[in-house]
């Protein structure tokens, strides 16, 4: 039995060469269903370094799913015995200019496009750098 996890260490995701935005911007709220987006924004945004990549997909899919959190600890390794899209697949990444940083122990915060952070950590030859996946084919 494989267990699979989409996180990363010491690794600085850039945001998309695709991406829109020329800063982080706050993705739409929509009250009656939160997007994907918007969950992970507020997670990250509101607790920087608390979590890993798994811990955020992870609620991300228990809060859409309006899991109990007594049934977290089941879910979460059914959940995770299917690979699950990373972080560089997020929207956030993609379509509202917002880069993310795991630390040494994988835990996460987000570093919008226009701050001198995200140029510091683009420029730090310590971290490991991946871009965002593209929102469109290449041509």
């Amino acid at each position: 039995m494989i267990v699979h996890t989409t996180n990363y260490f010491d690794t600085f995701i850039e945001v998309a060469d695709d991406c829109p935005a020329v800063t982080g911007q706050i993705p739409p709220l929509n009250v009656s269903a939160p997007s994907v987006a918007t969950i992970q924004f507020e997670l990250i945004s509101q607790q920087p370094y608390a979590f890993t990549s798994d811990e955020i997909i992870f609620r991300v899919y228990a809060i859409r799913n309006d899991l109990a959190a007594s049934h977290y600890a089941i879910a979460k390794k059914e959940f995770f015995l299917k690979g699950q899209a990373c972080l560089r697949s997020s929207a956030l990444a993609k379509r509202y200019g917002w880069g993310f940083h795991f630390d040494h122990q994988g835990k996460v915060a987000l570093i919008g496009l226009e701050t001198d952070d995200y140029k510091k950590y683009c420029s730090n030859i310590s971290l490991k750098k991946i871009k965002a996946m593209r929102s469109k084919k290449a041509k």
